[in-house]
This record gives C-alpha cells, sequence and structure tokens, in this order.
C-alpha cells in the first residue's frame, strides 16, 4: 500500500532541492508529482521525463501511410474502373489520399501518446490533489510505508513549511 505526502514550498529552489534528495534516495520520478498556481520552470535534470511523442507521431505517420497506400492501390485493383484510357493505379488520385491520412496519422497518434503521457487515460492509484495555494508549490510523494519517515524529513530539511500525510 502506498502513502503519499505533500509538502508545501514558498520558492523553487527549496521544492528542486527536494526533488533531487528524493531522488537521490531511491524514489522515482513518477513517485513525484509537483502542483502550482504558475507555471514552473525547474532547472534542466530536476524533472526530466523523457517523452516518446515525436517517435510516436512518426511511426503513426508512417503506419497510417502504408495502411492507406495499400487500401487505395488494394481497392484500385480488385474494383478497376478504366476511365479514359487513365492507368488503373494513379499518384496522383493516390497521394492526395496517402498525404492526408498520413498527417491524420501523425495528429492522432501525437494525441493518443499526449493522453498517455500526461497520465489522463492510466489507471493508478490517486491520491487527492492538494489545495493549491496562491504563489506556493506543492510536491506530492507517492512511497511505501518504510519510506515515509526518510521522505518527510528530506522535505523538511529542503525547506517545506510543512508536510502533511494524505
Amino acid at each position: 500500500m502506498n502513502v503519499y505526502l505533500s509538502g508545501d514550498f514558498a520558492d523553487m529552489e527549496p521544492a528542486a532541492r527536494a526533488i533531487r534528495d528524493l531522488k537521490s534516495r531511491g524514489l522515482d520520478l513518477g513517485d513525484l508529482v509537483v502542483f502550482s498556481d504558475e507555471p514552473i520552470l525547474f532547472p534542466p535534470g530536476v524533472l526530466r521525463r523523457p517523452s516518446h511523442m515525436s517517435l510516436t507521431a512518426v511511426l503513426g505517420a508512417i503506419t497510417v501511410f502504408l495502411l492507406a497506400t495499400g487500401f487505395v492501390y488494394f481497392s484500385q485493383h480488385n474494383y478497376p474502373l478504366v476511365t479514359g484510357g487513365m492507368p488503373i493505379f494513379s499518384f496522383w488520385a493516390t497521394g492526395i489520399i496517402s498525404y492526408e491520412f498520413t498527417m491524420f496519422g501523425a495528429i492522432l497518434s501525437t494525441f493518443v501518446c499526449f493522453l498517455w503521457e500526461s497520465g489522463l487515460v492510466r489507471k493508478r492509484d490517486a491520491a487527492p490533489v492538494p489545495r493549491i495555494r496562491p504563489e506556493r508549490i506543492h510536491l506530492r510523494v507517492r512511497c511505501r510505508p518504510e519510506q515515509v519517515d526518510e521522505a518527510n524529513q528530506s522535505m523538511l530539511r529542503a525547506g517545506a513549511s510543512e508536510v502533511i500525510r494524505l
């Protein structure tokens, strides 16, 4: 069973120190969630979560391009319509459909990847969102029961004004 702690910080530097300290103590980045009423720009490497969105967009575009082109080729060869001596498989007619579906595949796969990476479609044990006070930074930590005291002390040493157990 997981335990959630929420630390309240007045500034970005103490919160960054707490995140670095918690990471050095073995907590994963997936266990740390930052809440604030304004966007926070942490220094490089503090909360670096890798994104696979660009790879997903390229693979989605290639996959849907191949499917669309294959479908058009299949349709044109299995249901041949001779139109004024034009070839059965015309690149110009196929190119428009392939291009549009390529863009559709890139956009759709990027959207799905965004939903997945943001955690909106994943099932996980969710703790309540802390009440966010203006100009404060809240760091929520998911840890095992044996890590609670260590995580609590780490956040207090880093400069948390208070740490509460959710």
